[in-house]
């Protein structure tokens, strides 16, 4: 069998939960497009020297993902405003030779609230957000983006919210767990980026009951689809957003990058990953 003639990637360590391949691999299939995307497990050590093969190997880019993305931020030749805002890098492509680094998770965040809660970033209030790592990063990169002009990081460890508040400057305040309550009676929009929710580490970030009526809740985390926070903001009649979009969006201007067509995300894409997760719409 011929080789495809287009080539692209996701790597991390470990790689096989990834639903990455899935995604390109249906939106291939539905374009009709001689490529193929395939999960690469690297282990950190074995990182530098992955990057410095991809070329010879044929390939046109790929996705980074955990424990790789603050690598990848360190060892490309150019980055984008993305990248260089959120400090790592979770799409690779070559330009001119050289080998490029992007950050498509605000992308995916804000095209996922655009889609199921449009209007999110008009004045609503200020935005809450959980939890001070990467994907915080991420999200509060996206918020100032679209103009949100008050974000508030709550974390357990103060000192990790105060970096991002130094990072990120005018308009973001870093703040401890204690002062989450009030934080939530003026909120707008609470975003939760911390593991809490996740199968095995089922616990609530936030209580929603605090939030006033127009606010909205999303997690990043989409496993389950519907984490205990979603739950709760839902019986209380909020308006919720899951995290599966903010995985599905991110993928899009990667494939565009390496097999030149933009690709859509459909009910049927979405309800394919659900399906794969074992979620229950």
């Amino acid at each position: 069998m011929a080789e495809a003639s287009k080539k692209a990637f996701v790597t991390g360590h470990p790689i096989a939960h990834s639903r990455s391949p899935k995604i390109h691999a249906y939106w291939l299939a539905k374009y009709g497009i001689d490529g193929v995307y395939e999960a690469i497990d690297v282990a950190p050590e074995a990182f530098a020297e992955f990057l410095q093969t991809l070329q010879a190997q044929g390939y046109r880019g790929g996705n980074v993902t955990i424990p790789h993305k603050e690598a990848a931020f360190a060892l490309v030749a150019r980055r984008d405003d993305a990248a260089e805002q959120i400090g790592a890098v979770n799409t690779l492509w070559f330009e001119d030779g050289e080998l490029c680094g992007g950050n498509t998770d605000a992308h995916g965040f804000a095209a996922n609230l655009d889609e199921y809660a449009p209007g999110w970033a008009a004045a609503n209030g200020p935005a809450v957000v959980l939890g001070a790592g990467g994907a915080a990063r991420a999200v509060i990169h996206a918020l100032k983006q679209r103009g949100v002009s008050d974000i508030r990081i709550v974390n357990r460890t103060l000192a990790r919210a105060q970096e991002l508040r130094d990072r990120f400057g005018a308009g973001v305040s870093a703040h401890g767990l204690a002062e989450t309550g009030e934080l939530l009676g003026v909120a707008g929009l609470l975003v939760n980026t911390t593991a809490l929710g996740m199968h095995g580490n089922e616990g609530l970030s936030a209580d929603p009951d605090r939030l006033p009526d127009r606010a909205i809740v999303t997690d990043i985390v989409y496993v389950p689809l519907e984490t205990p926070l979603l739950a709760a903001a839902k019986a209380r009649g909020l308006r919720t957003v899951d995290g599966l979009g903010m995985l599905l969006h991110q993928a899009v201007p990667g494939f565009e990058r390496w097999f030149g067509i933009r690709p859509e995300v459909t009910a049927e894409l979405r309800q394919m990953i659900i399906a794969d997760i074992g979620a229950i719409k």
